[in-house]
């Protein structure tokens, strides 16, 4: 309760300014190596961007380009999620954070900084509050009593950033096409079909399952359900539930459900009834909107992620439902190990 009471004194006054950890990193001029990034979700795209920026050759080989990834289905606000085990995850959830504070002033990018109220409600126990330590400094308060919704033991006012997916992809497709990254539509069965390539990005999700013959790995289904775009104010979510509201320009997407080794990404209507019955149970005026489509994605989980260099292979996946959240702070790190094989 202290560290609370700490936080909460310390974010009265909410001073989002950009840090020295919110830029894009400069490594060491290597001269342009020639890197090959495997996969387009959104770790392939940040490692890309950021290595391009670090004057290297860069080209992304992937089976899939947006808009026919699973990033693309994403919900895509920034949010510790199913990473809070993993001490790393916060350096990667804030320099990932500042990354996209950037990316909002930008309007073409599709990223805003927007709130989000999170809840937890009556006679439940909030599970994993390590959330906390994960957030930079002046991102979140707790609310008064008099300001949290009925039926809620604890509010909490939460900035964060929020990444329409339909923009934002496509808008870094665009960025890295003008920093001359070779794009190649390809599905690669083995590393030793890379050619011609100093080093080796994987970035493949659930492919490592294959590539790596990693165990580990497992696909994570989750399903949303998509209402018209008009009115609603915040994102909401309720981990305990759970249940996350979220408003784009495209449609309010509704979710979710985290299905541990299910390999299929399709939707259920019985799930989509019942995740639309607790939005309507918590917010009743949702019942007057249209409900447009649906949509079913795998997300890439391992208990770990996995970012390290193997010779001249640096892995970087495993991300589960975090990987908006952590992608830029993982490319970060990729880009330290680039310039570290290097440096050695």
């Amino acid at each position: 309760m202290n560290m609370l009471a700490q936080k909460e004194n310390s974010n009265q006054n909410r001073n989002f300014k950009e840090s020295e950890t919110s830029k894009v990193p400069k490594f060491r001029d290597l001269e342009g190596a020639a890197i090959t990034v495997i996969g387009a979700g959104i770790s392939g795209l940040a490692s890309a961007y950021v290595l391009s920026k670090a004057n290297h050759s860069v080209k992304i080989i992937a089976k899939k380009f947006s808009p026919n990834i699973t990033s693309n289905r994403a919900a895509a606000f920034w949010f510790p999620y199913h990473i809070r085990n993993d001490e790393r995850g916060i350096h990667w959830c804030q320099y990932s954070y500042g990354m996209y504070q950037n990316f909002a002033e930008n309007n073409s990018t599709g990223v805003s900084m927007k709130k989000l109220l999170k809840v937890v409600r009556n006679n439940v126990e909030e599970q994993e509050m390590t959330w906390f330590s994960f957030m930079p400094e002046g991102s979140y308060r707790i609310m008064n009593k008099d300001e949290i919704p009925e039926g809620n033991a604890v509010g909490y006012d939460v900035q964060v950033p929020l990444i329409e997916t339909q923009i934002f992809l496509p808008w870094l497709m665009n960025e890295l096409q003008k920093m001359n990254v070779e794009i190649e539509k390809k599905e690669i069965g083995s590393f030793d079909e890379i050619k011609n390539a100093d080093l080796i990005i994987n970035c493949s999700g659930l492919g490592s399952q294959h590539l790596c013959n990693d165990k580990e790995m497992i696909p994570i289904r989750g399903q949303v359900a998509l209402l018209e775009p008009k009115n609603f104010p915040f994102i909401f979510l309720d981990n305990e539930m759970p249940l996350y509201i979220v408003p784009r320009k495209d449609a309010i997407i509704v979710g979710g459900t985290f299905e541990e080794g299910v390999e299929e990404a399709v939707c259920e209507p019985a799930t989509l009834d019942k995740i639309l019955d607790n939005a309507y149970h918590v917010f009743p005026e949702l019942k007057k909107k249209k409900v447009i489509g649906s949509w079913a994605g795998l997300r890439p989980y391992r208990p770990l992620v996995r970012v390290e260099r193997e010779k001249n292979i640096i892995h970087n996946y495993g991300h589960g439902g975090s990987g908006f959240t952590l992608a830029w702070g993982c490319a970060e790190e990729v880009g330290r190990l680039v310039s570290e094989k290097y440096i050695k």
